[in-house]
């Protein structure tokens, strides 16, 4: 499965579930284990290299303004759900996290944990075992030293959420 297969599979999920992040999850995982074993592995390798895509520094820091903290297993949970946005949203927030400041404001749905849950269970389903995921050791890019580096590298998102300097501890 390539690339666009993948994000095919990730768009008719999204379509059939109307906005609704559970469904979202079922519909995946159905059209997952409904694949043949290849595919359902495949689909899972494209996935993994998804979320290494995401894996940077500054997205790190557009989660940690949007949830108000950020540990490393919420980031896979919000890279998970930002891939669960299909392509354009994915791709338009790793050529710029700010943008996603445009994106609707759905607390529940930034960090939703079941989403990389809906892939692992869709692929056991169709091949038995999921592959060893294979994740980039460190995030990509240079590292935030501070919050306050937040408003001025993440400026839409700090005003949307509330992060600009000056706000109370």
């Amino acid at each position: 499965m390539d690339e666009t297969g993948f994000w095919e599979i990730v768009q008719d999920a999204n379509d059939a579930a109307g906005g609704d992040m559970v469904r979202k999850c079922n519909v995946l995982k159905q059209k997952i284990s409904a694949l043949p074993a290849a595919d359902a592995i495949e689909f899972a390798q494209q996935f993994d290299a998804m979320m290494g895509k995401a894996y940077s520094h500054t997205l790190w820091g557009a989660a940690y303004v949007i949830n108000g903290g950020c540990s490393d297993d919420t980031f896979d949970d919000f890279c998970s759900s930002l891939i669960s946005r299909g392509r354009q949203a994915f791709e338009r927030a790793l050529s710029n996290p700010d943008s996603l400041a445009d994106e609707p404001d759905d607390d529940e749905d930034w960090f939703y944990e079941g989403y990389q849950y809906a892939v692992t269970d869709g692929v056991v389903a169709a091949a038995g075992d999921r592959p060893q995921r294979r994740m980039p050791d460190q995030p990509e890019g240079t590292e935030w030293q501070d919050e306050d580096e937040l408003d001025v590298l993440l400026p839409k998102l700090s005003a949307k959420f509330g992060w600009l300097t000056g706000r109370t501890a």
